[in-house]
This record gives C-alpha cells, structure tokens and sequence, in this order.
C-alpha cells in the first residue's frame, strides 16, 4: 500500500512532473521523474487510462504499480516526484513483467 504523503493526487501536480520530468520509456508503462530535493517525501502518481482496458483490468494494474511503487520507497524514500502513465500492453503483462520494466526504468532515472 502507499501511504498517502506519498501519493500525488492532484491533477496540476501530475502534468508538471510530466511536463518536466525526466522520461523512461518501458514495454508497459512510460515513467517520468523529477528530482523535488532531500526535503520532501517521494511522491509517486498512476495514469490509466480506458485503453488499457475495462475497469477491473485498470484497477489491477494500478494496483500493481503502486505496489511497485510503495517498494521503491525503501531505496528512494525522499526526492523523487514521479508519473507512470500505463500503456495498454500493461493490462496484459503479468506482475513480474511489470517489476521487471519498473526497475529497469528506475535504474535509469536514478542515475
């Protein structure tokens, strides 16, 4: 579970990370991340769209992804700012495809 202070739940929050963000491009989903500073917590924001597929097929996956999320808050706990926004190959994907890209992706953006 992600607990709220690190989740991003406004609509304005999203499209600047988006918009500034640094941008990883993965079979299922595409991540963008910006750095906020060692002050403030990680914040972490899912868009999903009816493309992916109907609503408990959307629902699934952005269950996973914050799950995947909630696990990278371990090594990156403060000072990251990031949107995934769910390709449709994500409503197929299994879990382990899913963690697979999102550590490839945080890899890159961690650097």
């Amino acid at each position: 579970m992600l607990p709220r202070v690190h989740r991003i739940v406004s609509g304005a929050e999203l499209r600047d990370v988006q918009r500034r963000g640094r941008k990883v491009s993965a079979s299922c989903f595409v991540m963008a991340v910006a750095h906020s500073g060692p002050d403030f917590p990680s914040t972490w924001g899912f868009v999903v769209s009816k493309k992916v597929g109907n609503a408990v097929v959307r629902n699934r996956v952005k269950r996973r992804l914050r799950e995947l999320a909630a696990q990278t808050l371990t090594a990156h706990p403060t000072g990251m700012r990031g949107v995934v926004r769910a390709l449709p190959a994500s409503g197929a994907s299994s879990f382990a495809q899913l963690a697979q890209d999102w550590d490839e992706a945080i890899a890159q953006v961690a650097r």
